[in-house]
């Protein structure tokens, strides 16, 4: 039987970060909505939600009630347990994906804990394989969601997802391995360790190629605009999830933020940084007045917090391109992938791997 300490100390390193996490992406799920309603109104020139609490801050909550109590309506001909699996994959597997995510370095918390507990649930050696993985499993919760509604709009959405996402893998998984292969390693945490003296966004030619194939794909693997085909209003009135309702339809929205929170989780930590801090001044100018403080300013921000700044950076650029690009058609959207994105993305890994060789890098 184990011991008391033992189980504390199971509670302390595994217990605490899993309550911890789930709680952070329940609520970054609820209120990134709030964040996408108000950035979209005000580059419009609109107020966006303003009646419920404060400036609308109570909306994620009223509508998070209203889908808990809306009527939950299966069609008569949907295949139903097929139907009421869909949106369970599909926010199991990116609740899974955050599994893998550091972050931040091992810490004591200022000095309350008498030694230093992870800032992840586990540390795997493969942690950019598993999240991948994850993704593409993610991608049966969709097409089981179209095939079982039995409605033509939902089957063709989630055909729609099913070729963009396996398009989109290909380029998005050559610039994952680029970056592997310049950091030497699949762990996330080392792949943040690697960049400790320069991010990978700045190693030439390769970095920046890169880090464009994976914003480029990360959007269209999560089905955002100008991405937005599966779900396309003017064409499929919803897509995939046309037939779905309450929760369910609860489900699916709240499971494509928390795959725009991973996308963007993994382009901080692998292009970059992570949680090391942005650098604004070259090191030989920090002797100098106003920069010094600058510096130290900067330097004394906890490590998550640039890790996180970072994050609601990307999800702030995955709103605004919303905001100012149109959606491609179809044919468009499968050009992209197949004859820009796809050779580019080869010859990006060729370079890496020449330059590797070569020990340019």
């Amino acid at each position: 039987m184990p011991d008391m300490q033992q189980i504390l100390n199971f509670v302390i390193t595994i217990g605490i970060p899993v309550v911890v996490l789930l709680s952070f992406i329940l609520a970054n799920a609820m209120y990134l909505q709030l964040m996408e309603r108000k950035v979209l109104a005000h580059m419009q020139s609109r107020l966006g939600p303003m009646r419920t609490g404060w400036h609308g801050l109570l909306q994620p909550v009223a509508d998070a009630v209203k889908f808990m109590f809306k009527e939950d309506i299966i069609p008569a001909k949907a295949d139903k347990w097929v139907f009421s699996l869909a949106p369970l994959i599909f926010l199991v597997m990116a609740f899974g994906g955050f599994v893998a995510i550091p972050f931040g370095p091992p810490t004591d918390f200022f000095g309350i804990l008498s030694h230093k507990v992870p800032l992840w649930v586990s540390n795997l050696n493969i942690g950019v394989l598993y999240i991948v993985a994850l993704a593409g499993i993610g991608t049966y919760g969709v097409i089981m969601a179209g095939w079982a509604s039995n409605n033509k709009y939902s089957l063709m959405g989630g055909f729609r997802s099913a070729a963009q996402m396996i398009s989109y893998e290909i380029p998005m998984g050559f610039a994952i391995v680029t970056v592997a292969l310049m950091a030497g390693s699949l762990n996330l945490s080392e792949i943040v360790q690697a960049q400790s003296q320069k991010w990978f966004i700045i190693v030439l030619p390769v970095g920046p190629v890169a880090f464009f194939l994976y914003l480029v794909a990360g959007v269209a693997e999560t089905n955002r605009a100008p991405f937005d085909l599966p779900e396309a209003e003017s064409e499929l009135v919803a897509g995939y999830f046309t037939e779905y309702s309450g929760i369910r339809f609860g489900i699916f929205y709240m499971a494509e933020y928390m795959n725009m929170m991973i996308v963007s989780l993994l382009a901080s930590i692998m292009f970059f940084g992570g949680w090391m801090p942005v650098q604004i001044f070259p090191q030989w100018l920090g002797g100098i007045g106003i920069i010094a403080w600058i510096n130290r300013v900067l330097a004394a921000i906890p490590p998550t917090l640039w890790l996180l700044g970072k994050l609601y950076f990307f999800i702030f650029f995955y709103m605004w391109i919303r905001a100012t690009l149109p959606r491609y058609r179809y044919d468009q959207l499968m050009t992209i992938a197949w004859k820009i994105l796809l050779p580019l993305s080869l010859g990006t890994l060729l370079v890496a791997a020449f330059m590797k060789q070569a020990g340019w890098m």
